[in-house]
């Protein structure tokens, strides 16, 4: 039985795109934050070769935090505002923040979603991919398939002298065209010296037009869409967010820099 808690996070989140302190990064800051994302894909990359099933969730976890370790690196989600792991796994109706577990262990056809970052040298890089594990039915593929792509459709518009919104309205359009839940209560995020910063990003439209975009800035972009409702709530461990109607929910994030061009996404350097 679930026992869940609603959480007013983000609640305001359309009244917050004034007064925000964005930083831009220096050469030298954007050099050390590509370094980061490179890490980091390293770190995905051998993750992803275990995901299959019969293996835990904590394993998934320690496998992780060892690569994020042997790369010199620090994992940046352990102990982040009381998170007890590395990495958050979460499983089928879990939208994010899953935590690793021995009791929870990978079945053909789940959908598993991995989220992680880490700190090189002071600065943060965080992802998320979405796994399919073996029989998946079409529905549940197509969902992982669009929640990928609407990343995509808003950082075409991820260009300096674009308006933040632009990125928003793009991700939620393309979602809202193949009429998935889009989760409201959570959102992406600046990114740098801390691994959340100012601006907050929503995957829908906001209701005014948001900073406008300068070279040097850092952000984490990252559509949460479910197969049913965007209405999400919390279990009782405090972090686990799931699918109020329990439908099934993929996420995707890159970290991204914005240029005097094209946006340069930082963890995904040879895909």
């Amino acid at each position: 039985m679930r026992c869940l808690l609603r959480s007013p996070i983000f609640s305001a989140l359309n009244e917050k795109v004034l007064n925000m302190s964005v930083t831009i990064k220096t050469q030298d800051e954007i050099n050390l934050m590509r370094e980061a994302g490179r890490l980091l894909e390293i770190v995905h990359e051998t993750v992803a070769a275990y995901i299959r099933p019969g293996v835990s969730t904590k394993e998934l976890d320690r496998i992780g935090e060892d690569k994020i370790r042997s790369l010199g690196c620090i994992p940046n989600f352990l102990n982040y505002q009381g998170f007890p792991a590395s990495f958050c796994v979460s499983l089928n109706d879990e939208v994010v923040h899953g935590i690793p577990s021995e009791d929870v262990i990978i079945q053909d056809g789940d959908i598993v979603k991995i989220d992680s970052g880490l700190i090189y040298k002071g600065y943060h890089s965080d992802a998320a991919r979405t796994y399919l594990v073996g029989d998946v039915i079409p529905e549940v593929r197509q969902l992982a398939e669009v929640t990928r792509q609407s990343f995509f459709e808003g950082i075409r518009y991820a260009r300096a002298g674009n308006h933040l919104n632009d990125i928003c309205k793009n991700i939620g359009a393309y979602a809202a065209k193949h009429h998935y839940g889009i989760v409201s209560d959570l959102c992406g995020h600046g990114i740098g010296t801390h691994l959340h910063e100012d601006p907050e990003i929503p995957n829908y439209p906001m209701k005014r037009p948001g900073i406008r975009l300068r070279p040097g800035m850092t952000l984490a972009v990252e559509p949460m869409l479910n197969l049913g409702s965007g209405e999400v709530g919390w279990m009782d461990d405090g972090w686990t967010v799931v699918s109020l109607d329990e439908s099934p929910s993929a996420h995707y994030e890159n970290t991204i820099l914005i240029t005097d061009g094209e946006p340069e996404i930082l963890t995904m350097t040879h895909a």
